[in-house]
């Protein structure tokens, strides 16, 4: 189990909760075509603005397998929403888990997404134990697939038509990072294996999915 004291805090961003105070950035940015291009949604009208905020504004910890942590990523000094980022945790047995990401148009180019995603694989690796972390996405999204490569996410797959998507069959791929590999990456010591349900918790949709599921980077619109 996870539970992340929030707000997290990198460089240059702060991650934390969604409120209902989002509702209007988050229907101006995932409502732009160029935004959902590549998602499994269409782009937001009011009211799905307003369910997808009722979604997010839950995703605050990752109790059991399923469960997404989804977080607003905003800039330390002026507070400016530049998009979101997530981690699911989808498997205990296995130990694996998934991040996905969405960047606000206005504010990429400045690898913002990048700093956001690589706090939640750190979460993911050294807070819940996993083992393997995906990041799926719609092949023809270069910009979040360059995203996975400077996480150091090597491209595992390359599926080809395997989801039917918006009326036209998609092609997916699939990068993924070890835990060994982000321990030699970061020259953090070796941590103790286990299962991640054991551990306990830190204090403090189809989107957000590089996949196209409540949670991954198929979820990825334009990525920085």
């Amino acid at each position: 189990m996870l539970v992340p004291d929030l707000p997290l805090r990198t460089a240059r961003l702060v991650l934390r909760a969604f409120t209902a105070d989002d509702l209007a950035v988050v229907r101006d940015y995932r409502g732009r075509p160029e935004v959902t291009r590549f998602l499994y949604h269409q782009p937001y009208d009011d009211a799905a603005a307003r369910a997808a905020i009722d979604r997010l504004v839950r995703r605050t910890a990752l109790r059991a397998p399923g469960d997404v942590l989804n977080l607003a990523v905003t800039l330390a000094d002026t507070g400016v929403f530049v998009g979101d980022v997530l981690l699911t945790w989808t498997s205990a047995e296995h130990r694996q888990g998934e991040i996905g990401y969405v960047a606000h148009p206005d504010h990429t180019g400045h690898g913002y997404v990048t700093e956001a995603a690589r706090e939640l694989l750190r979460l993911g690796f050294e807070g819940l134990g996993l083992h393997r972390i995906v990041g799926r996405l719609d092949a023809r999204n270069t910009a979040s697939a360059r995203v996975l490569e400077r996480l150091g996410m090597r491209r595992e797959a390359h599926l080809r038509e395997n989801e039917f998507v918006k009326g036209e069959w998609t092609d997916e791929a699939v990068h993924a990072l070890l835990a060994r590999e982000w321990r030699e990456a970061a020259g953090a010591p070796r941590r103790a294996t286990g299962s991640p349900g054991a551990m306990p918790s830190q204090g403090g949709d189809q989107q957000g999915d590089p996949r196209r599921k409540p949670a991954s980077t198929k979820d990825a619109g334009p990525a920085s």
